[in-house]
């Protein structure tokens, strides 16, 4: 089946009976399949006249306690977000689907992964999150839509499947046998907050769909109440894939269809020696900051891979917490990295030494340096000496000095002579760390007149 077809199949049969869109390539296969199907299984398939108005019939319908969707690609999730944070400030549950392509403006129909900050950050107004889905094949675009509707239900929430147009557009064998007839997960609750018409009791109290709260205290309260369920399901909904990281020194950070071709350079790499494995991301948010923190014990470097200029790499970032080098890999405005130019990027960050690694060379050579330095400095000082030691004239100085002063000055002076002898042959690399403990090298140089 093609992408956005099975993913429309499996919203069906996982009990969506309605659905609102808007035509915007490249998700148009998913209203366009929706519009035959939904007569068929008795429910409602709209074309509205907007995606504004899109989103705002999915708000009713998911407020009335239907399992709704809607779909759309990356401008016409822009004019959605208004929509999507009433949804979020009601806790209304509803599916989001975003085959994403290439921008900022209309830019172009071709695949990226550029909305990730817009759909992990909360893309509309106020404080909140929501769950985000990023599937990496067909058959995992049909299991990631069904579990969608069911923790879009189970936390009253919008949750949003990311694909792009690679896997909306590509085709690929799907077992629908299993995701036939999928029921709602058992740990769901009736829905007796929605606004179904029902009569008022005390187990369903008259339902109001709002999103306004006028008092600041009260909303502050709501937002605080909003937080709690985010950290509900950053507790127990994160999920990513590991391979090949138990012995990685370098860790491929990649989501989607890129992972796919990051997993084939990854192999390659493997092949040459090169110690590569890769962590994905099936949950952008929540993020798997805990699995990527596992890895430290073996990766030196991170790479995160993505269709865009640069945007989960952020989090990779703040999942290391600057105790690794994180780099970054990308192609954007439609265009996919290859295996070849990911290859490339491993071996030059396997051949290189890391930021902090070269600091340690760095720092090794300019002592090495000052060492070297401090050593010509001293055997030239030591030759002076020998050499005034066994000058004629100073021979003679000292054998009359010796003669007035007798033995004891004797003595003195061949305990002078052997300590001269002794600085001489001593190694100067100590002595040159304490001479740029002192002044560096600059005064190394001054001072050696002054000796002279």
């Amino acid at each position: 089946m093609k992408g956005n077809e099975a993913i429309a199949e499996a919203a069906i049969q996982a009990g969506c009976r309605f659905f609102f869109g808007y035509p915007i390539t490249p998700q148009n296969q998913i209203p366009e399949y929706m519009s035959k199907r939904m007569p068929q299984v008795g429910g409602c398939f709209l074309q509205s006249e907007s995606e504004v108005a899109a989103i705002n019939m999915v708000y009713g319908a998911g407020g009335a306690g239907a399992r709704v969707m809607t779909s759309s690609s990356s401008p016409g999730i822009s004019l959605k977000q208004e929509g999507i944070s009433y949804i979020v400030g009601a806790e209304v549950p509803c599916v989001i689907v975003n085959m994403v392509r290439g921008g900022p403006g209309l830019g172009s129909i071709q695949p990226a992964q550029s909305d990730y900050y817009q759909s992990t950050r909360g893309g509309g107004h106020g404080d909140y999150r929501m769950p985000v889905l990023a599937p990496g094949s067909v058959q995992e675009a049909v299991t990631l839509t069904q579990d969608a509707f069911d923790l879009a239900d189970r936390y009253r929430t919008p949750v949003m499947v990311l694909g792009d147009g690679l896997i909306g557009q590509m085709m690929e064998p799907v077992d629908m046998e299993q995701a036939s007839n999928r029921q709602p997960a058992a740990d769901l609750q009736e829905k007796t907050w929605a606004a179904t018409g029902h009569k008022p009791t005390q187990e369903a109290p008259r339902a109001i769909i709002n999103s306004l709260y006028i008092d600041p205290v009260v909303l502050e309260q709501h937002c605080m109440k909003l937080q709690a369920k985010y950290d509900a399901i950053e507790a127990a909904e994160c999920r990513w894939q590991e391979e090949m990281v138990d012995d990685a020194e370098i860790v491929i950070v990649a989501y989607g269809t890129t992972a796919r071709i990051a997993r084939s350079a990854m192999r390659k790499c493997r092949e040459k020696g090169i110690k590569v494995g890769m962590i994905r991301p099936i949950t952008l948010w929540p993020f798997p900051n805990a699995a990527i923190r596992a890895t430290l014990k073996t990766a030196k470097k991170f790479l995160c891979v993505e269709m865009s200029t640069g945007q989960m790499v952020d989090d990779v970032r703040l999942a290391v917490e600057g105790q690794r080098p994180v780099e970054f890999y990308g192609r954007t405005g439609g265009m996919v990295p290859t295996v070849g130019e990911i290859v490339e990027k491993l071996e030059g960050m396997a051949g290189e030494p890391s930021a902090v690694e070269q600091l340690i060379n760095q720092t090794t050579a300019a002592l090495d340096q000052a060492a070297t330095a401090a050593q010509e400095t001293f055997a030239g000082f030591g030759s002076k000496i020998d050499a005034k030691v066994n000058d004629p004239a100073f021979i003679e100085k000292t054998e009359a000095f010796k003669q007035k002063t007798g033995e004891l000055a004797d003595k003195a002076f061949d305990g002078l002579a052997k300590g001269a002898t002794l600085l001489g042959e001593i190694g100067s690399k100590a002595f040159g760390a304490l001479s740029d403990l002192i002044g560096g090298n600059k005064n190394q140089n001054n001072n050696k007149e002054g000796n002279e």
